[in-house]
């Protein structure tokens, strides 16, 4: 279900609506003083307390912001509990959005009040980084609320997130080439990148030291700029849509916001891998088979980006970045494994990551002992 269309179903259908998972709890946050208005959403907490970060983001796009930003908070939560799962983390699923340019909105004064309505869930929720959001943001809402990662290292925290992030995707990519070509390497690869912020400009130094050809498109020129300055090497195309027609493409790697596989980007993609830092790639059900059916290999975005989540999540236990970047790294063959159960099953593997996902939580325990996936 697009954003758009939480208005046209009804706000509280679409909050109890099976098909979307289900969410245990969704909590409008709104404090007139700051101007802050949000919205938290814990999908499930099955396996822990909910983790997911904060995104900052105007949805000036859309007719109806307000309900646009809900439905993201929905599918973000519900992407967080399955993220969670498939890294064996401790934890659920839940998202928070915080609308409105944070260019122009964002204040201490706002970010204190978002600290304040996190920590009323008593620790039900555990908030970080997202689109929008920063680590200089995170201590500010840790003031308020012991609930918060992604803080600086200063502040006892993990420091920035994206890096992991883009490890573990890297990971996701020498497993899919490994599926592929029958070598764990990206060496004479062509990889196209759309969005090389936060994570993206990491992953650019992933692929160029493995040997890969890159090329990339971002919203905003001084992004690409800041790139290609320091990598001139690293190609550029106008827009995305440039991107997923570029001739000879071996991988594409969604790294902005959702819903970059549509109906439009799958009949002419060119590259025989998807495998991307972006949450919810999946325009609408049904693209993971037109994937499948063009023969194009998709790594499940949950499973691939969960790097950033590995690294939040271990700073509750006392930040130790050697032992968060181990556990990134098996990113590899959680997502090998995934390929491998979706051949044998005969489904996408978007669906195979799902059913082990939701064996998981349906056994409260991440690491699927328990479960039909463990074999008992």
């Amino acid at each position: 279900m697009s954003a758009d269309g939480a208005s046209g179903t009804g706000i509280l259908r679409t909050l109890f609506r099976s098909e979307l998972g289900g969410h245990e709890q969704v909590v409008l946050c709104q404090d007139r003083a700051s101007g802050l208005k949000a919205v938290i959403a814990l999908h499930s907490t099955a396996l822990g307390p909910g983790l997911g970060g904060t995104r900052f983001h105007a949805y000036s796009g859309h007719e109806q912001p307000e309900e646009a930003a809900l439905m993201d908070a929905l599918n973000l939560a519900r992407g967080m509990s399955y993220k969670n799962a498939m890294a064996g983390l401790p934890h659920g699923g839940g998202k928070a959005v915080i609308i409105g340019d944070p260019e122009k909105v964002k204040t201490e004064e706002l970010l204190l009040a978002y600290g304040r309505f996190v920590a009323s869930l008593g620790g039900r929720y555990v908030t970080a980084c997202d689109v929008g959001t920063y680590v200089q943001d995170m201590d500010v809402i840790a003031r308020e609320c012991p609930w918060t990662t992604g803080r600086s290292p200063e502040r006892g925290g993990a420091g920035d997130s994206s890096v992991l992030t883009a490890y573990g995707v890297f990971q996701g990519m020498r497993a899919s080439a490994q599926h592929l070509w029958g070598a764990p390497t990206l060496r004479g690869r062509t990889v196209g990148i759309a969005g090389v912020g936060k994570v993206g400009h990491h992953l650019v130094e992933h692929l160029l030291e493995d040997g890969a050809r890159v090329v990339v498109t971002d919203v905003r020129p001084e992004t690409i700029e800041r790139v290609r300055s320091s990598h001139p090497d690293v190609e550029a195309v106008a827009d995305a849509a440039a991107l997923v027609r570029f001739a000879g493409l071996d991988v594409y790697a969604p790294c902005a916001l959702g819903g970059a596989l549509d109906d439009k980007t799958v009949p002419v993609l060119t590259a025989k891998a998807v495998c991307g830092a972006a949450n919810n790639q999946l325009a609408h059900p049904g693209v993971e088979k037109d994937l499948a059916d063009r023969g194009i290999l998709y790594a499940p975005d949950y499973v691939v980006n969960a790097g950033g989540v590995i690294q939040v999540a271990d700073e509750l236990l006392g930040f130790d970045f050697a032992r968060a970047k181990a556990k990134a790294a098996k990113i590899f063959d959680t997502t090998l494994s995934i390929f491998e159960r979706a051949t044998t099953d005969g489904v996408p593997p978007a669906a195979a990551a799902d059913r082990i996902a939701e064996m998981r939580m349906a056994s409260g325990r991440p690491d699927g002992e328990g479960s039909e996936e463990s074999g008992s």
